[in-house]
């Protein structure tokens, strides 16, 4: 066996490509790096076999490459296209972080829930959104930029690697409308599920979307068992109109005939996503008219916490009225679930992310 020279080569990659995710390059680019650092040929399938593993976040995890190999690999390159800025810790052993992306140091925050040993994340898909959903932090800064599927799987690894835990689950539920970023959204969902010791079963990863009809389509076209949740939040056209102005196009006759469609594709129940307000959502007008939208249909109803934010006039319906909305659609027949909240304590819950860098008590 020839005798591998790590150190060596035309050196032409050091200055090309010191800042490079190694995870970005084509598989012919892979190998030219590795035979510039004199590398045998069998070393690129070892290599693509560890970067096919999100929680891979160090070079020194490649044990069966050399120590040499990897300490050149290491100083021309890095794993990861995010890396953790800032990191807050809730009561609740939530942990939310905040990111910044080697490409252009834009920033985003993610979340990871730990519980009974198993671990979930939430991602970002976008910098920002440009949904302006009335009851969601994440919009008032508007849209930045969409993120690329690197980035949005790199947000695993690093929480991954902080809690040395496996990730059992991965929500689409962070900053951004993961179906205004389809393209990566999609082929961040496949890495995650693709073959290997830490692969993600499909049904364990969830993308949610606000109702982009003609994406909800293509998904049930898809054919992965990726699972697919609604941010509803009302069944009244007017009412929704004002939670929701960006989905005022697509309205809920059009939607549920999506719905019924993707459910009769995929033999899968949507989830739809309902944060209860009092005075706006929670009336008995507004529930029977839920109840109308569910009944009959493959679904399930998420009772979710409205979380307040700062200078909005919207409160959380009281703890006994989301009981109560609960028991009305168990009655109808709807399977319902109210969920607690996670992380309220460091603003890591439902709607409070946003990538500002002032006043965030990091």
């Amino acid at each position: 066996m020839a005798n591998e020279n790590p150190s060596g080569g035309t050196g032409s990659a050091q200055g090309a490509h010191m800042v490079s995710n190694l995870r970005e390059l084509s598989h012919e680019e892979l190998a030219d790096v590795l035979g510039e650092l004199g590398a045998q040929a069998f070393r690129v399938k070892q290599v693509e076999e560890w970067l096919a593993r999100p929680e891979v976040q160090s070079f020194d995890a490649m044990t069966n490459l050399p120590k040499a190999l990897r300490e050149a690999l290491a100083e021309r390159y890095s794993l990861s296209s995010v890396a953790i800025a800032a990191t807050r810790v809730s009561k609740d052993g939530s942990r939310k972080y905040l990111v910044k992306c080697a490409s252009d140091g834009t920033y985003v925050e993610c979340v990871g829930l730990p519980s009974s040993g198993r671990l979930s994340v939430c991602v970002s898909t976008q910098a920002g959104c440009a949904m302006g959903c009335a009851f969601c932090a994440t919009g008032r800064s508007g849209l930045s930029r969409s993120l690329t599927a690197r980035e949005i799987v790199d947000q695993v690894g690093v929480v991954r690697a902080d809690f040395g835990l496996r990730v059992s689950s991965v929500v689409f539920m962070g900053q951004g409308e993961p179906f205004a970023n389809y393209d990566a959204t999609l082929a961040a969902l496949r890495i995650l599920n693709a073959p290997g010791p830490k692969t993600i079963g499909a049904r364990h990863l969830t993308v949610s979307t606000c109702g982009i009809i003609p994406r909800i389509r293509q998904f049930s076209k898809e054919p992965e068992q990726f699972t697919l949740a609604i941010s509803l939040h009302s069944a009244v056209q007017a009412t929704r109109n004002a939670l929701m102005p960006a989905v005022r196009k697509y309205p809920l006759t059009r939607l549920h005939e999506a719905l019924q469609d993707y459910a009769w594709r995929t033999h899968r129940r949507p989830t739809y996503e309902f944060a209860p307000i009092e005075g706006v959502n929670d009336t008995t007008p507004e529930v029977e008219a839920l109840v109308d939208f569910c009944v009959g249909t493959l679904c399930h109803v998420n009772l979710i916490h409205l979380n307040e934010l700062e200078g909005s006039p919207l409160k959380p319906s009281p703890a006994a009225r989301v009981r109560a909305i609960q028991a009305r659609l168990e009655r109808a027949g709807v399977e319902t679930t109210i969920r607690e909240p996670r992380g309220q304590d460091i603003e890591a819950a439902c709607g409070q992310l946003r990538q500002r860098l002032e006043g965030m008590g990091f």
